[in-house]
This record gives C-alpha cells, structure tokens and sequence, in this order.
C-alpha cells in the first residue's frame, strides 16, 4: 500500500495537553509514591514526556514496563494480547498508573488492568495519549485522555505502521495513495 502521513495532532498541541495531564497526575498523587506503568512499545515517548513534567518535588516517580501485543504488521488488530514482557517492579499496595499510546478496542488494556488488578495494588488507573471511543468492544475506564479521535489510523509520537514512524514528532493520520 502506497501512503502519506498527514498531521493530525500538531507537536505543540501535544507539549501543551502532556504538561495538563502531568499537573493533573502531580495533584492526584501528591505526597504519594507512584509506578508508571508503561505499554511498550507505542507508549515510550508519552510515558518520558508525562514522566518529566510530573513534579518530582512533590511525587515519589517509578517507571516500569510492560511488553503487551495485540497489533502485526496491518492496520487491523490480531485480536490477540500477548504479554511478552512482564513488570520487574511489585505493584502490591501501590498506586498504578498505566501510560498507554491509544485505546482502541479496549482489549489489550482490559487483558493488562486484570492481570495487574490481581497483584493488588492500592489504586489502579489509566492515562493514554490517544482514545477512539468508536472502535470500543471492551468497555474500559481511562482516567486521563490526552486526544480522543476518529477512527483514522495514526501514526507518530510512538506510535508505529510496521514499526516506522515512531520518531515522528506529532501524532499523524496515514492516507493511503491510490
């Protein structure tokens, strides 16, 4: 398939909305200690950008991952949640706070918030960069949502069509050339 990236969420309004939910975050869980949950590999350049402007002053900041799949090399999700990589870090009595790039079909967070709901942490939420809340088959609560959208397939800020561009510095929509 022949395709070109058009800017959809421009890098600008990005910094602007990641500083919002950060001092959102820093309210929330002042004086607390907490575990940023990243998905990789889509949610790494939200999670590090979240991560920085959360006030270290005022949070006690963790940061591990977890490997999660549901997407191959296609537009379409494989339906399947793999979890490749597993936390290193207890989450037993913490707060968790998961960073995710986008929340499509709810799936692959539903699978993650059981999983990490049976170790036992105090609190468990959610904070994504992206929502398409037509896609959902899976009802799921997200507590902090950076950009709902259409349903456009994207790329950029993380996010990959397989595995390029990922650097992209905003959130694009891929247009297919006919």
């Amino acid at each position: 398939m022949k395709y070109k990236v058009e800017v959809a969420i421009k890098e600008d309004e990005i910094a602007k909305r990641v500083k919002e939910i950060a001092d959102e975050i820093t309210k929330m869980y002042e004086n607390q200690s907490l575990l940023l949950v990243g998905l990789l590999r889509g949610s790494a350049m939200f999670l590090a950008d979240i991560a920085r402007k959360i006030d270290y002053n005022k949070v006690d900041l963790t940061i591990d991952f977890m490997d999660v799949s549901s997407y191959g090399n296609s537009m379409e999700s494989s339906r399947e949640v793999r979890i490749l990589k597993d936390l290193e870090e207890d989450v037993n009595g913490r707060h968790i706070l998961i960073i995710e790039d986008i929340v499509d079909t709810g799936r692959t967070l539903s699978e993650v918030k059981k999983i990490l709901l049976t170790r036992n942490p105090e609190t468990l939420r959610i904070c994504t960069l992206l929502d398409k809340p037509e896609r959902r088959e899976v009802e799921i609560d997200v507590d902090y949502i950076g950009f709902k959208i259409p349903d456009f397939f994207v790329v950029g800020y993380g996010i990959d069509y397989a595995q390029k561009h990922r650097t992209l510095p905003f959130v694009g929509k891929v247009v297919e050339i006919k």
